[in-house]
């Protein structure tokens, strides 16, 4: 495509078919109609030819280099070039921020081309880069909304303090109201350096070996106070001991995050349920609560980094949880699947290979 001489891309400097493909095409005519002339030369005596019929010969492979090229350049022009030019200008405009840039494909399904097949990965990659812009700008509103929550929380209740009149009980309500928001602050930068640190891999587990069913018994306390002041009927089956080789302090990350969001999201009066078991290749852990349960397209983000399932801020999160629950198991060989139904509960499954060493796998 040209423009007042020029191409519409001011980048393009050279055609598909420029005069050396004309050239091309008219030497493989003319060597093309030498060789049939020597094959049938017993029939024909081309050297004796007139000069006009010689004049008539080279008109000939000029025209049919002129059409060859025309012809090819115009199904090249119409096939590739159109597709290609409207390509590089989808890739402008995504490039710029549109990620509403759709390319329909050029034939039907049953006939798709390898052109059809680049445009749906294009179209697949802006998919998914809008949803990681909306996940971007979804998760600072959610970050900016944790930070100045608390932040509001510890300047209201310091002005309280400033006041001399406060009795002392009033001023440890406040005291312990602005350690609960710093609490809340750090947990969520510390989530936020985590996750950063072990997605580029500046965190390596350290395995060791310890009892799993100890760790997750300690990890389950943590949050009794919880479970009591919602009326939570908790319930554990966990074995007596079972020896995990894995990195330790990392797995306590994954246990209190599942049994938070279980407690979190389950109502008063529900019930949150912690199951594990082994056998000599894996350890398998259950996290199950009657709550609010999760749609199917919930199921789909829940472990993206930037994703909060309640987007309302009814309850504490930032959408880093489960992500980096997620993001640790894939460092530990592990795996999580979940299972959802709206308005029913979830039930989030870990399994994770033993890997002991020889002495120990006896115990």
């Amino acid at each position: 495509m040209r423009s007042n001489g020029k191409f519409s891309d001011q980048r393009v400097k050279r055609g598909l078919f420029p005069l050396s493909t004309f050239v091309l095409f008219f030497l493989l005519f003319a060597l093309l109609t030498t060789l049939q002339m020597v094959m049938i030369g017993q029939a024909i005596d081309y050297k004796s030819l007139p000069a006009r019929n010689v004049l008539a010969v080279l008109v000939f492979w000029v025209a049919a280099a002129v059409c060859s090229t025309l012809l090819t350049g115009l199904a090249i022009r119409r096939h590739y070039q159109k597709p290609i030019e409207e390509f590089s200008e989808a890739a402008r405009r995504v490039a710029a921020g549109d990620f509403s840039v759709y390319l329909p494909p050029k034939h039907p399904m049953d006939k798709t081309t390898h052109l059809d097949v680049l445009f749906m990965d294009f179209n697949k990659m802006v998919e998914e880069l809008g949803s990681i812009e909306t996940l971007k700008t979804d998760f600072f509103s959610n970050v900016s909304h944790e930070i100045k929550t608390p932040l509001a929380v510890i300047q209201n209740n310091a002005e309280l303090l400033q006041k001399k009149q406060l009795t002392e009980a009033q001023r440890q309500e406040c005291t312990e109201t602005i350690l609960q928001a710093t609490r809340r602050l750090s947990s969520l930068i510390t989530n936020m350096l985590k996750l950063n640190k072990l997605e580029k891999q500046v965190i390596q587990p350290l395995p060791q070996v310890y009892d799993v069913c100890n760790q997750l018994c300690n990890c389950a306390l943590q949050f009794e106070n919880i479970w009591e002041k919602k009326q939570i009927d908790f319930e554990a089956e966990i074995e007596d001991r079972a020896l995990l080789c894995a990195d330790e302090g990392l797995l306590e990350l994954v246990w209190t995050n599942l049994l938070s969001n279980a407690l979190k999201f389950t109502p008063e009066g529900g019930r949150v349920t912690l199951a594990q078991t082994s056998d000599d290749r894996e350890i398998t852990v259950t996290v199950a609560d009657t709550g609010c349960g999760m749609d199917e397209a919930t199921l789909q983000k829940i472990f993206d980094k930037f994703y909060q399932g309640d987007t309302s801020h009814a309850t504490e999160g930032n959408g880093l949880g489960l992500a980096l629950v997620r993001r640790i198991l894939e460092l530990s060989d592990g795996t999580i699947t979940v299972t959802s139904t709206p308005g029913s509960g979830s039930s989030f499954t870990v399994k994770i290979p033993r890997s002991l060493p020889q002495e120990e796998q006896q115990v």
